[in-house]
């Protein structure tokens, strides 16, 4: 497998609050060469500032696509050198609905062109919500990839899939040609988890309720089998939304286990 290893840089936002040219640093000195970004605006100057002084590439960026001002976010990027703006959250209840759904490809569809006029190219990241309702016999995000511009690529994450109740080596099978990122995240999908608050609300409002995700291959998620399934996967993305043990070994272990594979 060629994909690259980059790691959503959600998973240091503390430590990148605090101090975004030392945590940029301390990724580097892990092994990452790439970084999906994240809070363009909050830390826009400091990435400009750090990622060619660390060596890293930013290739991706969640941005506000759905909702935000379009050349806004493309402005933040492209000063960035990024190449794939991901739309990275909406609502759970959006998935509900073929018309809400409907939109959501229209809004995306919509966006492909003044990308591309950017040299950028415009993806959409899942939570569970996309996933737990269905519509049309499928999910939603099975959906939604159908009415998508074949432009439009996915970044599945595949701990969201998993904890959505969906098989995640089906689902990436069925939807390969389009998933070009993977967020490698694992858990055990037992207890106390995310997706047993509001669908889609996870850590993004009340990480005090979460049990804690673990470095891939540690859990239940069938991680190998998945990168498997896409053979032209682009970038193995690391990600945790919570984390209670050392965070920068557990994205160390976590990277390694995609160096195992053959991943760089």
């Amino acid at each position: 497998m060629t994909a690259t290893i980059s790691l959503q840089l959600y998973t240091v936002k503390e430590a990148l609050a605090a101090d975004p040219d030392a945590t940029l640093g301390r990724i580097a000195d892990l092994g990452f060469t790439a970084v999906e970004l994240y809070g363009l605006q909050e830390f826009g100057d400091a990435y400009a500032a750090g990622l060619a002084k660390h060596g890293l590439t930013a290739p991706s960026a969640h941005v506000p696509l759905a909702t935000g001002e379009l050349e806004e976010s493309f402005d933040l990027a492209e000063r960035l050198g990024v190449k794939t703006v991901i739309e990275s959250f909406t609502p759970p209840t959006l998935w509900e609905s073929a018309e809400n759904i409907a939109r959501l490809a229209d809004r995306l569809n919509s966006a492909v062109e003044p990308a591309a006029a950017r040299g950028m190219r415009v993806g959409y990241h899942n939570h569970d919500g996309e996933i737990r309702n269905h519509v049309e016999g499928v999910t939603g995000l099975d959906h939604f990839a159908s009415l998508l511009d074949p432009a439009v690529v996915l970044e599945v994450d595949a701990y969201w899939v998993a904890a959505g109740g969906e098989d995640l080596v089906e689902f990436l099978t069925r939807n390969a040609d389009r998933v070009k990122f993977i967020h490698v995240k694992d858990g055990s999908l037992t207890g106390d988890l995310p997706n047993q608050v509001p669908a889609g609300h996870i850590s993004l409002e009340q990480p005090e309720h979460l049990s804690s995700q673990l470095p891939a291959g540690q859990g239940v998620v069938p991680l190998a089998a998945g990168l498997d399934a896409v053979p032209d996967l682009e970038f193995a993305v690391v990600e945790f939304d919570v984390y209670s043990g050392d965070l920068f070994a557990g994205i160390a272990e976590a990277r390694q286990f995609l160096v195992e594979r053959g991943l760089r």
